[in-house]
């Protein structure tokens, strides 16, 4: 039935679109595409399913754990990796970027680590089925899923637009030199939209976890680059485009999961990345902008 894949869809969105802004708040502020970005969330699904399996605790405390140690990596990476090119030219830091990823995805393999193995998500909560209609129903774990997700979100946008941290995030990614003239901490603030990216990427490794109950190391390559079609889909560097293209994607997804063949659905997903690049480069809420040479 229509309305339970758009049930399914949100709820896959909902993780793209987490992930996804952290994409968007690292390339408004320095102009790069963090592919590492998929990995921090994977790293977040582990903090978190370690978290209950050996610290014994609940969902929201492993849910912060995970946030908290998601956002530490993230700014370890902007510090170690990012930091020392960031005067470069941006291919650098792009081919930087793939190589963090490819630390990060083989490091966790690593049986010091996390393994190569599937690992079975805890079942922190048990799922209860809600019927909505006789052929549609949302599960307490989706629901869960919703509103944390749109918490974290309204959470985001507090920071960004009431806050002076956010101030100078948007200063920052404005016009760099006028927000250092300004007396602006540059380098803190580009750790600051690492973290609180970074977070949102572990909190939605925690949420896919809970929801979707399997990990694995890889878990982050599909999934990042899915968000990052998602970021590129809303507009990158919009914060509401990030999240409109992450929930647009989810739709897309489980729809042709659901109408169309259980097969093709990546075809289409990345077609709409070429489709939208085509008709319009700039995303759905993207803006032209003039650059001066």
């Amino acid at each position: 039935m229509l309305l339970q894949q758009v049930i399914n869809g949100l709820a896959q969105g909902s993780v793209y679109a987490l992930i996804a802004i952290g994409y968007t708040m690292v390339y408004g502020i320095i102009g790069l595409i963090n592919f590492a970005h998929g990995d921090v969330y994977m790293v977040g699904a582990f903090l978190g399913f370690y978290a209950v399996n050996i610290l014994h605790l609940p969902f929201f405390p492993a849910l912060f754990i995970a946030m908290v140690g998601s956002a530490l990596l993230g700014v370890i990476i902007e510090k170690i990796a990012y930091k020392p090119l960031r005067n470069a030219p941006k291919i650098n830091l792009l081919v930087m970027a793939i190589g963090v990823s490819i630390l990060l995805e083989n490091g966790a393999r690593d049986n010091h680590i996390f393994g190569p193995d599937f690992k079975a998500y805890p079942a922190i909560i048990k799922e209860i089925r809600y019927a909505i209609t006789s052929k549609a129903s949302i599960t307490n774990l989706q629901i869960i899923l919703f509103v944390v997700s749109i918490i974290l979100v309204l959470i985001l946008q507090y920071i960004v637009f009431w806050t002076k941290t956010g101030k100078a995030m948007r200063a920052t990614s404005y016009d760099k030199d006028a927000a250092l003239l300004m007396g602006i901490n540059i380098n803190n603030i580009i750790s600051v939209t690492f973290a609180i990216g970074s977070a949102l990427a572990g909190a939605a490794g925690v949420l896919v976890g809970l929801v979707y109950t399997t990990i694995n190391p890889y878990m982050g390559i599909m999934p990042g680059l899915k968000a990052f079609v998602a970021a590129v889909l809303g507009g990158i560097g919009v914060l509401p485009g990030a999240m409109i293209g992450g929930l647009l994607l989810g739709l897309v997804e489980t729809l042709t999961k659901a109408y169309i063949s259980t097969s093709l659905y990546d075809t289409v997903v990345f077609g709409l990345l070429i489709l939208v690049l085509l008709v319009k480069p700039t995303g759905l809420l993207g803006k032209k902008t003039n650059v001066k040479v």
